[in-house]
């Protein structure tokens, strides 16, 4: 079957079926494996992914939502029903993993959050934003979810990171360090990127063109570049399937298979979500831990083993995931 999708900011339609979908995972599976196959190659170091990610990171991806943001249309963006019922779904999913935390005996609320941020955060740079312009040619629908995960999910997960905190750079009241956390979460360049664009956009400020023009040209960058990023990294640390622990499995299983079955049951039977939006919403949901986690866990002295393993084999296994679910919500 093949069917045909318009993008939310009222782009080009898309063509989506079975062997389209197989078909279009090859360049996301070239740019991904050039990455695995020089780090491991010792042609391209591994250490080099970082300089990569930086880029994608700081400047490409925040260009790529900058752009897209100020021309989209922000009423059929904003899918308020769509946003709720994801918004419900995570929170149900928050609830389930700090339960089964506290069930498997954790009481330090800095463990109990990096293990919510890996079952119920998704990685949107560097995996939703290349998958989603490669299969839609678009990222639009991404743009709600990552405002939402940043100035919600990430605020309270580094919220507890700060409060929790030891050692130096720890200094102040709960009251300052939450400050931090707060300016932490909101200052990033995504974010920065995506409030521009709204901004801009609802004052209907005029951009120079040669100025959206070249925002295009660097964003267009991004998803290659994000996911060889991701492929050099892996290929760098190489990947411990045999020694995978229960928690492991428990949170990689939670957070590419139960969290957008929860997503599809949520946005569509409770909230009545339909058609493109619950299929990317339960995509989104799909996507794998983000490599944050990481970034968290080291900055904090929290889980940084498990926090590598859970991202790096979360984001294998959504990658071979990803045709299942693309077939699946096809209608």
């Amino acid at each position: 079957m093949i069917t045909e999708r318009r993008s939310p900011n009222g782009g080009e339609r898309v063509r989506m079926g079975g062997a389209a979908a197989l078909e279009k995972l090859i360049p996301v599976a070239l740019a991904f494996g050039a990455g695995v196959f020089l780090a491991r190659r010792k042609v391209v170091p591994a250490e080099a992914s970082k300089a990569f990610a930086d880029y994608a990171f700081l400047f490409a991806v925040p260009c790529y939502l900058f752009g897209n943001i100020y021309a989209a249309d922000l009423a059929a963006l904003f899918d308020w029903r769509a946003i709720g019922g994801y918004a419900a779904a995570a929170a149900l999913a928050v609830a389930a993993v700090a339960a089964a935390s506290a069930a498997a005996g954790l009481r330090d609320p800095r463990a109990v959050a990096l293990r919510v941020m890996a079952g119920v955060q998704v990685n949107t740079a560097y995996f939703a934003v290349p998958v989603f312009i490669t299969f839609f040619g678009t990222a639009a629908p991404i743009f709600p979810v990552l405002l939402f995960q940043v100035c919600v999910l990430s605020l309270v997960v580094i919220a507890i990171m700060e409060l929790g905190r030891t050692g130096p750079g720890s200094g102040g009241g709960p009251a300052r360090r939450l400050g931090r956390a707060v300016s932490a979460s909101l200052v990033t360049p995504l974010v920065l990127a995506c409030n521009a664009g709204i901004l801009l956009n609802l004052l209907s400020v005029h951009v120079p063109e040669v100025v959206l023009d070249g925002a295009a040209f660097v964003g267009d960058s991004a998803s290659p570049v994000a996911l060889f990023a991701l492929g050099l990294h892996l290929g760098g640390i190489g990947l411990d399937v045999r020694g995978t622990t229960r928690e492991e499995l428990a949170l990689i299983g939670f957070k590419c298979v139960a969290f957008p079955l929860l997503a599809w049951a949520v946005c569509g039977a409770l909230f009545g979500v339909r058609g493109e939006w619950l299929t990317y919403l339960v995509l989104i949901a799909a996507m794998p831990t983000p490599q944050n986690l990481f970034i968290f866990a080291q900055r904090y002295d929290v889980g940084v083993d498990l926090s590598a393993a859970v991202v790096i084999k979360s984001s294998l296994v959504a990658l071979l995931l990803l045709p299942l679910w693309l077939q699946t919500l096809s209608p």
